[in-house]
């Protein structure tokens, strides 16, 4: 049961790391980089999804891997390139 969570959960990552680079790319790094990403944070939140609750809910674990995945996705993003200048104090 724990070899299809891992594989559920990584392919999860992958299809949602391939949505972010299909709609982000213009503010996404590399494309092996976003894949890798979104694979490991899947993987991970899957991990801790599965420790922390029962083994058997597959439902809440892959919804915790791809909570987890689009997290760490995120962190990938960079600025639009227009940088607003705030207010002086």
């Amino acid at each position: 049961m724990m070899l299809i969570e891992a594989l559920g959960s990584a392919l999860l990552g992958l299809v949602l790391a391939g949505v972010a680079v299909h709609r982000l790319a213009h503010r996404l790094p590399t494309r092996s980089l976003v894949l890798a990403t979104g694979t490991a944070g899947a993987l991970f939140g899957a991990f801790v999804t599965h420790t922390a609750l029962d083994p058997g809910n597959i439902l809440l674990i892959l919804l915790g891997a791809a909570v987890v995945s689009v997290a760490s996705l995120s962190l990938l993003l960079r600025p639009n390139g227009r940088l607003r200048r705030s207010a002086p104090a």
